[in-house]
Formats: structure tokens, sequence, C-alpha cells
């Protein structure tokens, strides 16, 4: 066999989607791994490129063939291959022929369940360069692309029009086709550049001769890391720094082949407008860098990265800044027109806005909003008139001119509106940061404003989509039900509110009118959203077996749940967890076959306990279970639990030396009894039987 080479993948193509360029390019890598795998075609390592009009890797130290594989057939049993006399039956001769052989060609083999005929082959591996084409089409073909496309006559589909595929083996030629396209040696440069063929010799030529001749940075981790450093010096050859975002980063260097960044200007009047509108301006409309000073303040520039070397770098900078300067003077008619009457004056709005069909407007969701937000301000220590105040405002921006135009701006421009407005500061943080956490990971909201109207505008609709049947399904949840299940619990987990979460969906459903919602709305909620407390902690390497053991003992305070969670975490850490988490699941199997006979809990008889090792552990059942009570009651459940775990030698004494099922039914009961006070002191955290270990 000749020794391993390299092999170059390359799908020429129209411009890519620059937002799903990175995830094609690692799925294709991948998908080229899994087949060469499959096929048992070894490698080394896959370098990735992407660029925007190419998919292409290099697979080194791939092996030029698949190693012969050794093939056993069994055919009949030997009982069955051979008449009373040693001839061959019907069954024999058929295997043989199958196989290409006499029946004297045949082996034995020998097994427990008897003998058997048996054919073994060698089959001899075909040559990688054989299966190149067929690869790369099964690992193409499970690129996740929503939406195909066909071009010209063809039937190939794509996500984009293939105009060349490159394949190359070491220094051979791939022979084949690829989505309709042969196969050929040559790439293509940059479009204005260089778009004559570049013919290779060698498939780890690919990168150095796109760079040299071609004019592109095939590799789109470094071409990610020359856009941030180019905009990075051009923001400080000025005294500035540029404003990086990782994802228009992306979005940018998924949209260059060659990227030579360039500073624009723009008037300073402009600088006016808030800051996030210009902001959102330059980076969703024009996949601009915004530019700002050492203290953050955003200054009258910007960076914008040109696909081209120009000789005239003059007019492609007057070209970007003549298309920012209209989008620019739109915000600010935007701006002034909205701020021609105060916040309070767009609430009439909202009451020809739909919220949902069956729950009505927006106007209505905001009198639902205040009326919750009024009763979460006790609790969370705020002034209620405040919070309600917050609620009225709070979704008045979103018939603003401003927010038509940008809507990822609904909140903050609703905070801008209020200040300008005179509401007070608290009113004004929570109308933005009511929609806080936005993404995993995101901040919190800060004030007891934020908080309330925050919680209450998600348990609100919670409430409401689950209570007229449209809960989540599988992969569909057109009101972000799951972001709005973790942002609440999120809030009561780290701010931290000591609060029921019960209690709190009762008061949200109570705002709606009697008979609209499902009569189970409260439970169904609550189960749902406790369920996600899995992905939560999981997030935080904390076991499933862990959050199953406290959700198992009930209870639907995410605060209190989540100082449970931190107990048990360090509960099974102790060399008693083991033997006391194995105790509890003997415990609930012995309580669950007698429950019916037993009935419900009741005091243990000390006058039938028989056996020493079943005095000792009822002694120590209720001195314990007056120990832990007080820190039952202060939810020191880590105390609690490390005083439980003291138990662990007189359980297993108990079970090594105790018969539970005694003979005697009043003894049996007291025994089992004795059982239910035991499990009962570690319910009060956790069901322990649920641990793994």
């Amino acid at each position: 066999m000749d020794a391993p080479t390299d092999l170059l993948i390359e799908i020429g193509t129209e411009e890519l989607p620059p937002l799903a360029l990175p995830r094609l390019s690692q799925a294709f890598v991948e998908g080229v791994a899994r087949e060469l795998r499959e096929r048992s075609i070894d490698f080394t390592t896959i370098a990735p490129f992407a660029a925007p009009r190419r998919l292409a890797m290099l697979v080194r130290g791939i092996a030029t063939r698949q190693p012969d594989q050794q093939q056993v057939r069994r055919g009949p049993a030997l009982r069955a291959a051979f008449d009373d006399s040693g001839a061959p039956t019907k069954a024999a001769q058929g295997f043989a022929r199958s196989c290409g052989v006499e029946v004297e060609a045949l082996e034995r083999e020998e097994t427990p369940k008897g003998t058997w005929l048996v054919h073994r082959s060698t089959l001899a591996g075909r040559a990688t360069a054989e299966l190149i084409p067929e690869i790369v089409e099964a690992a193409l073909a499970t690129l996740p692309i929503p939406r195909r496309m066909r071009w010209g006559a063809g039937e190939a589909e794509f996500v984009r029009p293939v105009h060349w595929v490159c394949l190359l083996l070491g220094e051979q030629p791939v022979a084949g086709r690829v989505l309709g396209i042969e196969a050929g040696t040559s790439t293509r440069g940059h479009r204005f550049h260089h778009p004559e063929p570049i013919e290779l010799t060698r498939a780890d030529d690919y990168a150095e001769q796109l760079r040299t001749t071609g004019r592109v940075e095939p590799d789109f981790a470094q071409r990610r890391e020359q856009v941030r450093v180019g905009v990075t010096a051009l923001a400080e050859a000025e005294g500035l720094r540029a404003r990086i975002d990782p994802e228009l980063l992306d979005e940018v260097c998924a949209l260059v082949e060659w990227p030579q960044p360039v500073l624009g200007r723009f008037e300073e009047r402009f600088l006016e407008i808030p800051p996030e509108v210009l902001i959102e301006t330059m980076q969703s409309n024009q996949k601009y860098f915004p530019v700002e000073d050492a203290e953050g303040r955003l200054q009258a520039c910007f960076i914008t990265v040109a696909n081209v070397v120009s000789r005239a770098p003059e007019k492609v900078r007057a070209g970007n800044e003549r298309v920012i300067r209209p989008r620019f003077a739109d915000a600010a008619f935007f701006w002034e027109q909205d701020l021609k009457q105060p916040l309070e004056a767009f609430a009439g709005k909202l009451e020809r806005v739909v919220f949902q069909d069956k729950l009505g407007t927006l106007a209505e969701k905001s009198a639902r909003v205040a009326r919750l937000g009024r009763a979460l301000a006790a609790p969370l220590g705020g002034d209620p008139a405040l919070i309600e105040r917050a609620a009225r405002l709070a979704k008045c921006d979103l018939v603003t001119s401003m927010v038509y135009e940008f809507t990822s701006l609904q909140g903050t421009m609703g905070r801008y509106y209020a200040e300008r407005a005179g509401e007070d500061p608290c009113v004004s943080a929570a109308i933005e940061q009511q929609y806080l956490p936005r993404f995993a990971g995101d901040a919190l909201p800060e004030g007891l404003c934020g908080r309330a109207l925050a919680l209450a505008d998600r348990l609100d609709t919670l409430v409401g989509i689950f209570g007229i049947g449209l809960r989540p399904t599988g992969t569909k949840d057109p009101y972000a039900l799951r972001r709005a299940s973790i942002a609440v619990l999120r809030i009561l987990i780290e701010t931290p509110l000591d609060l029921d979460l019960e209690a709190l969906l009762e008061q949200a459903a109570a705002g709606y009118p009697e008979g609209l919602l499902g009569a189970e709305v409260v439970g169904e909620v609550r189960d749902y959203m406790l369920e996600r407390l899995r992905g939560y902690y999981e997030e935080q390497g904390v076991g499933a077996d862990v959050v199953e053991a406290v959700l198992g003992a009930g209870g639907a305070n995410p605060w209190e749940l989540d100082r449970r969670i931190a107990a048990v975490a360090a509960f099974r850490e102790l060399p008693q967890a083991a033997s006391l988490a194995a105790a509890n699941k003997r415990i609930h199997n012995i309580l669950a076959k007698n429950a019916e006979a037993v009935g419900e809990a009741g005091a243990v008889d000390s006058g039938l306990l028989e056996d020493a090792a079943e005095r000792r552990l009822a002694e120590r059942v209720a001195a314990l279970g007056e120990t832990v009570a007080p820190l039952v009651a202060s939810r020191d459940y880590g105390r609690v639990l490390a005083t439980l775990a003291e138990l662990g030698g007189d359980v297993d004494a108990f079970f090594d030396q105790v018969m539970v099922m005694a003979e005697d039914p009043a003894v049996r009961t007291n025994r089992i009894r004795l059982l239910q006070s035991l499990g009962a002191l570690f319910m009060q955290v956790a069901d322990i039987s649920r641990l793994q270990h």
C-alpha cells in the first residue's frame, strides 16, 4: 500500500449565506470524516477552509487504499449439509455455489450450538480515489441546509449554484462528478483580482496558491484574525478603538475573501441620536464596525471592510459614507417624531395591537402585568405604584416609529423616551430591563421595578399561552416559552428571590377572565418550568441524578430548590452517601409494596422493638429528627444532610441484622414505620434513592 498523502476537496460556488458559512464548513468536515471512518479509510487531521465562494478542506495523512477485509459466511449446519452416506445435500451445494466454490472448499466451524459450514474470503480494499466522489456527495447531502436550490438544466441541489469542483489526492487528479460537476484540479482566485483558474499540482499547495496568486485567504480563522487586527489597528491610528462584536466579525469574515479595512466618517450632528440606534444601523444594516473613544463614547466615524484592494480608496470611503448618511437621517427623523409626544401618549395604540387572538391586545396584557407587578411589590420590596407605572408604559415603545424600524431596540428606546418624559428613574430603567435576560448568560435586571416587570411579563405569557393549549411541542416554540421559563428561574435563583413559583403562577392566572384558561394550567406550567432546571444545572456541571433527587422530594421555590441541589451535590461526595442512597432505595421499595397494608405513617412503638439494631436506629432517628428540625426551618440543607449522614452505620446494621418482614404483623408494621420515619428525614431535602453511584 502506498504511503499516506493529502487530499484536497473544494466546492466552488456563488456567494454562500454569510451567517451560515461557519456552520456549513464545520458540518462538511464532520461529514467527510464520518464517511471516511465508515469506509475504514484512515487519516490524521482535517484542515477546514471556508470563504464566500468556497467550502474546502485538506485531509492530511489519508490512506490511498481501504484495508482488505476478511469475510466469513456461515452456511447450513453440518447435520443438514450431508446425508447419511456423507454426500452433500442441496443445502450444502447451493451454499457452495453462492460462494463461487466447490463443497470440498468449504470449511467447518464449531460453536457451542453445533458445527456449521463456512466460507472464508478476502475482500480487497478499493482505492481511495475511487471512493472520494461518493464520499463528498454523501457529506454534502447531510449539510444543514433548510432549502436547497437547483440551477441550470441539471438535477443537482445545493445551497447555492456550484461552478467548480477540485479534487486532488496528493499530486493525482481524482476523476468523478460531484453535484453534476466534473471534478478538476483547478481552483479560482478572487472574483476581481484573479478571476482566472489557478491550476494546482499538489493538494497541500492549495492555501498558499490562493493567497499568493489568487488574492484569497481561504482559512476562515486566519481571515477573521486579519479583519480583527486590521480594524483594531485602523482605529488605534486615530487614537480610538473599534467596537468589535464577535457575531459581526464572523459575518464580515464570511463576506470578504481579501479583507481591506477602510475608515469612514459621518456628521457630528447624528451623535445626538441615541448611540444604540447608530450602532444598530452600522452593525445590522451596513456591517460596519462602530468606533468609540477610550471612555466608550461613540465617535462620528466607522470602519468598513472592503473585499478589494482599490486603486482609488477615497472613492470606496466616500461610497460607504454616502450610503450611511440617509440611514442616519431616517433615524434622526424617527427620533424627532417620537419625541413630539410623551411615551404615555402611545398607550392608546396598544389597544389596536393584538398580543394573541384569545388573550387580547397589548393594552390588556399591560393591565394584567401591572396587576401582577403590584402583587410582586411587597415580596420584592418595591414601590407598587412605580411598578404599576412601569408596566403601563412597558410596551408603549413598540408602537413608536423608531422601534417599528429597529425592532431589536424595544425597551432601549422606551427607556430613552421615558427619561425624556421625566418618568421616575426606576420606571425608565424597568422598561429596558423587562427583556433581561435576553439569552443564556445575559445580565439579569438590577432594579426592583425591572425585576418585577421581567417576572410579571413572562409569567403572564407562560400562563396565558399554556392556558389556551399552545404549549411548545418538539422544536416549535413560537412564543419563546422555554427562554421565558429559564429567564424566570434565573431571576428567582440568581438574584435571589425567595418566592414560590406555584403561588406566582396562581397570581398570574387570576389576572385572566374566568373560564378562559384551562383548569390545570398552573400545574402544567409549574411542571414545565421545573423541567427546565435539568438543563440549567447540566450547564453548570451538576449531575442529572442530583436534580432528579431534589425534584423528586417536591417543592416549587426555585431559590430553595437551588439550595437543596447544592446540598445534595455536596452530600453525594461523602463516603456514606452510596450506602445511604442504596438503603433509601430499599426503603422506597419496601414502602411501595406495603403501602396498603401499613397505611398512613404512624409513630414507632418502642415496645415492639426487639433487636438491638432496630432500637439503636429508632433512637438515632428520633434524636436526629429533633436536631435537624431547626436546620430545616432555617433551610440549612447542607447541614441537614451532613447530620443525617451520621446514620450510615446504624442503617447498615439494621438491614444486616433485622428482618423487616417479620412474621408478627405488629412487629412488621412497626419496622416499616421506622423506615418511613427514616425516609421522611431525608425527603425534607431530597429523594436520595435516586442518586447514582
